[in-house]
């Protein structure tokens, strides 16, 4: 019987060989990611600096000024005007409790776009072709703290940097002898850097209209220390560092401490004056009104004049659940005069096309009340859409963008999430949201996450 020959044989090689062959794929493999991953570790340990940096792509933003009007404004009241709710007046209204609310303002056409915008805010009137509002917004729950979380990190109920945090780590700050992060007022989580090196968190500003210079940043002079000691303090800590480096591998956080040092000693010459209203003209002070709100705005310019990135502003009081008419006209009081001053004052300084301004609170209110419509009546929350504006900063002025339905409760065009704000804002200071990212625990971080587009049509 002959046999079947075959000359393409399988042959299989020896255990020991198997071993070897595959185990070294596998070796270079893992090598291969733990190259990736130090190179990616290094690429990001080039940007843990203050040094300012250029963004990859073009922009015209270079600061921005987020004035943030915490409690929920509502939109139809101030910026999305609803005629048609007068005919549905305390009637019911279907998806919502309660009885229709007409808005008690007007909406007058204001500048050469004919923008409307509130009664409430007559000054804003006067510049309303630097506005561009956006009255599609929308978020994801309608509960104060959740929704603020997001609008200030991206994310609900994860520990994340905040929006500042993250462009103070992409563009890096124009003034050695100032935080290029400040916010004026505001919970610690709106100024937080979370994973991001420390020295990207924001610095408190404990400011007021009437508040020493010296006194608005804690501890900023040293009691017990002349500036010649102190120099020579931070002196050493530079060798013992060095002589740190020299035995292990880079100490990121203990590089980040020792430059908040050297920044805490610089700013001690530089910050009380920064801070120090008396050194701009009475007339000026004048026209930004005199509350503490109209102080802190123009504190924002001085900042931002000074190279500082990043400035926000607490300026909430806008939770209008009853007496909204009286109310929510002495929250536009508040904000009104100071925020006209500040767009006209940056403008004519040459500041408004570099520098982005942002109005806005949290979500938005119900086009309903509780009971029957009276001076007594309020709006409850509402998630599904609400109104915020920008100035500056490449957008286009005179401009409503996105539109909602007859009564106020959904978005019929161009919806804006606070993911999409998020994108276009990193767009407008020169980068693309999906590739500003920071490397932690394995994978890569984003303001937007795995979200967001760019609102195109509102950039100039």
């Amino acid at each position: 019987m002959n046999s079947l020959h075959c000359s393409n044989a399988i042959t299989f090689p020896s255990r020991r060989r198997f071993l070897q062959q595959t185990g070294l794929g596998i070796g270079g493999l893992a090598l291969a990611c733990l190259l990736k991953e130090t190179a990616t570790a290094a690429g990001a340990a080039e940007i843990t600096s203050l040094a300012a940096r250029q963004p990859p792509l073009s922009a015209k933003a270079k600061h921005v000024i987020h004035i943030f009007a915490g409690g929920a404004p509502s939109h139809l009241d101030t910026f999305d005007p609803k005629p048609g709710l007068e005919k549905f007046r305390d009637q019911s209204l279907p998806g919502d409790s309660g009885v229709a609310f007409p808005s008690p303002f007007k909406f007058p056409k204001c500048g050469r776009s004919g923008l409307e915008i509130s009664d409430i805010f007559p000054k804003l009137g006067t510049v309303a072709d630097e506005l561009c509002v956006i009255r599609s917004m929308f978020t994801d729950v309608p509960a104060h703290g959740a929704a603020s979380k997001l609008l200030h990190t991206g994310s609900i109920t994860l520990t994340r940097p905040s929006l500042g945090a993250w462009t103070l780590y992409g563009l890096g700050s124009e003034n050695a002898s100032l935080p290029g992060f400040i916010t004026l007022g505001g919970s610690t989580e709106w100024r937080q850097a979370a994973f991001l090196p420390s020295l990207f968190q924001g610095a408190k500003a404990d400011f007021a209209a009437n508040r020493p210079p010296d006194k608005v940043l804690l501890n900023l002079r040293n009691e017990f220390t002349s500036r010649e000691q102190q120099r020579m303090q931070l002196d050493l800590l530079h060798k013992l560092d060095e002589a740190h480096m020299e035995r292990t591998s880079h100490d990121e956080q203990l590089e980040a401490r020792i430059d908040s040092f050297e920044l805490a000693f610089r700013m001690q010459s530089e910050a009380p004056e920064a801070f120090d209203l008396t050194k701009e003209t009475q007339e000026t002070r004048d026209r930004y009104g005199k509350g503490d709100l109209g102080a802190k705005l123009l504190c924002a310019r001085r900042l931002v004049e000074r190279g500082v990135r990043f400035v926000q502003i607490d300026a909430g009081g806008w939770d209008h659940h009853q007496n909204l008419a009286a109310a929510i006209t002495r929250s536009a009081q508040s904000v009104d005069q100071a925020a006209a001053a500040l767009i006209a004052d940056l403008k004519s300084r040459g500041l408004l096309e570099s520098t982005l301004v942002i109005w806005g609170g949290e979500f938005g209110r119900t086009a309903t009340t509780a009971g029957k419509v009276g001076a007594d009546s309020g709006r409850d929350h509402h998630a599904k859409c609400f109104s915020l504006w920008m100035a500056g900063g490449g957008v286009k002025g005179g401009m409503a963008y996105g539109s909602t339905d007859e009564l106020g409760q959904e978005i019929v065009q161009d919806g804006v999430h606070i993911h999409d704000l998020h994108a276009t804002i990193l767009r407008l200071l020169g980068f693309d949201h999906t590739k500003l990212t920071y490397r932690y625990n394995g994978r890569d971080f984003r303001l937007t996450d795995n979200f967001g587009k760019i609102v195109e049509p509102i950039i100039a």
